[in-house]
């Protein structure tokens, strides 16, 4: 987590809470407009291409890491992806050309091409949501309660409370991207 004063938005899931209903994922294919076949987030061991394997009955939700040392923001060839103050890692649809370099980048297979706008996608946490004050369609729609977002490096937020007092680990720490998405087991 950061030290320092500035917001760094980030997601704590519990998949014990997890019931595999995936609201959260129709939630939002419905708030950002998803194509059909296509996904921001995911329950299980899908991915949003449905590259993972299902290796047992946990159920791990998960999106975009919006990580601290983003691989996909290094390759992209016109600057598309960027990385805001707040931590969120975006794609400026208006300089993508969609040439995939971020998908490939990508250790959580996290991006796909929408290919009826020639560009590749992901979850923003719902950014025009956190924007106005409201939390990511996601997290408000979980019926059990498994997604939190909110501010890292705000001690008295929800997120960074759950973080102190649990065990938690992010998905491949070894590739260094240090993402914002951590899971409570």
């Amino acid at each position: 987590m950061g030290s320092n004063n500035k917001r760094r938005w980030g997601m704590v899931i519990e998949t014990k809470r997890c019931i595999d209903c995936k609201a959260c994922m129709v939630a939002c294919e419905v708030e950002n407009q998803v194509p059909l076949g296509k996904h921001r987030n995911w329950v299980g061991q899908e991915g949003p291409t449905g590259k993972f394997p299902v290796l047992g009955l946990r159920f791990e939700p998960g999106n975009c890491m919006h990580c601290e040392n983003p691989p996909c923001l290094r390759v992209c060839p016109t600057g598309a992806t960027y990385r805001r103050e707040d931590g969120l890692v975006l794609v400026d649809y208006d300089k993508c050309i969609g040439c995939r370099y971020c998908m490939q980048a990508c250790p959580y297979d996290a991006r796909y091409l929408d290919e009826q706008r020639g560009v590749v996608d992901k979850c923003t946490f719902c950014v025009h949501r956190l924007d106005a004050g409201q939390l990511p369609a996601c997290v408000e729609t979980c019926i059990g309660g498994a997604r939190h977002a909110g501010d890292l490096n705000d001690p008295n937020s929800e997120v960074a409370r759950l973080l102190a007092r649990n065990d938690h680990t992010v998905i491949y720490q070894e590739a260094g991207t240090r993402p914002a998405v951590y899971y409570i087991s």
